[in-house]
């Protein structure tokens, strides 16, 4: 019979696990406001679709930059700080979104409130969070707790698509800040509470050398090159990822469908995103590993990115739209468990946090790629083919790497 202890540790930890998905689930809102809204933003503005994409961009980057910071107070101070000031300053920054008037506000809102500062306490410390509550169920935790990245995109393009309907885009941004405000703060008090041995677990960056390997190891490879490598080949999927993300809205009405077909399709994406997420990655991640797992996936996003140049009908949009998602919803969760299996666990929050800002880059450039080869081309066609070569490059990375790893399992001693 459990402990009471123990028992207790079990109801925080699932307390912990909710709330993290919920707050991702909510806060991950802002960047699929955009999305549904880019077309009416361009329209009333008269701006080219390259300032929308922009500012979609900079809430990326921005929130790569900041989850550097947000990982070290994750490391130093826990998961409270990150909370408290992402809840805030997405909901603040929605609420003033709805007063813009000119390219530069929207920049300044997307770039540090809702990137730098909102943005940055989402994917990156939320994962690497996780993993300190499941030692032995990581894989399956940090697909949980990503997959509410993909669910939010199945249920707010549609929920931002009905409202912009009904009040108008400017009313929709308000009220979502509000939202955020009224639900986000209050998980703030169960993602605050710190992991079993965390105390344990941080000592040795203020009172020791920090180990050098992590669990794992590969031949050759220190922890900072793994990290670099890691960062590296983050940037080739999610410039591939990013495009469908940030415009296959517009394009499904480019080729000629309703704006709340496209606000379907992406909500088909996304849903799909959020199953391969929840179930894939634990499984695929527990049995193989987050290397292995993470190379089928991106061989999936990479074909089926390149299919949504060439297909044209309805059903086959849906049906591109669904396999990509299936591919797409596992990639981003792996990196944090790659982290937790070859980089040193007491620096999980910083490290995942790199990755994640080089990962925020290569979304930041995929989206500004797919506005800058629209207002060139008069099509997203050629963006999208791009965007599959650089899915290609993080391939080379990955399988290099599950080669280095195989090369060491059987090398002797």
């Amino acid at each position: 019979m459990p402990s009471p202890a123990s028992s207790n540790i079990v109801l925080r930890r699932n307390a912990v696990l909710i709330a993290s998905l919920a707050f991702m689930v909510i806060g991950t809102g802002s960047i699929y406001f955009l999305v549904v809204a880019l077309k009416l933003i361009t329209a009333e503005f008269d701006w080219p679709r390259v300032v929308p994409s922009a500012a979609y961009a900079l809430q990326y980057f921005g929130g790569g930059v900041g989850g550097i910071f947000m990982g070290y107070c994750l490391d130093r101070f826990g998961m409270g700080i990150p909370a408290a000031l992402g809840a805030v300053m997405i909901g603040l920054g929605a609420m003033l979104t709805s007063y813009v008037t000119s390219p530069w506000e929207l920049y300044l809102i997307y770039g540090v409130m809702l990137g730098f500062l909102g943005r940055a306490a989402l994917f990156s410390p939320l994962t690497a969070n996780i993993t300190r509550w499941f030692e032995h169920n990581k894989s399956m935790a940090v697909g949980i707790v990503g997959s509410g990245q993909a669910l939010s995109g199945a249920v707010w393009p549609t929920v931002f698509q009905y409202l912009f309907e009904t009040i108008g885009w400017r009313e929709t941004a308000a009220w979502y800040g509000v939202f955020v405000l009224a639900t986000m703060l209050p998980m703030v008090l169960i993602l605050r509470m710190r992991p079993p041995g965390a105390e344990a677990e941080a000592a040795p960056i203020a009172n020791a050398k920090p180990r050098r390997d992590g669990p794992r190891s590969l031949a050759g490879m220190t922890p900072r090159r793994m990290q670099l490598t890691l960062s590296i080949a983050s940037i080739g999927c999610c410039v591939a990822m990013s495009l469908p993300l940030a415009h296959i809205v517009s394009h499904v009405s480019d080729i000629g469908f309703e704006p709340a077909r496209g606000a379907e399709v992406l909500s088909v994406m996304l849903t799909c995103a959020a199953l391969s997420s929840f179930f894939g990655v634990g499984y695929l991640g527990g049995r193989f590993g987050g290397l292995r797992a993470i190379f089928v996936f991106s061989s999936a996003q990479a074909l089926f990115l390149a299919s949504f140049a060439f297909v044209e009908s309805l059903p086959s949009v849906y049906i591109a739209a669904a396999l990509f998602g299936m591919g797409y919803g596992g990639i981003l969760p792996c990196y944090p468990v790659i982290v937790r299996e070859y980089l040193p666990a007491p620096e999980v929050g910083r490290r995942t946090g790199v990755v994640i800002l080089f990962a925020g880059t290569g979304m930041a450039l995929g989206s500004w790629l797919g506005g800058y080869v629209f207002d060139h081309t008069g099509s997203y066609d050629m963006a999208f083919l791009i965007g599959a070569a650089f899915n290609l490059a993080n391939l080379a990375i990955i399988g290099s790497l599950i080669w280095q790893t195989r090369i060491r399992a059987l090398s002797p001693g």
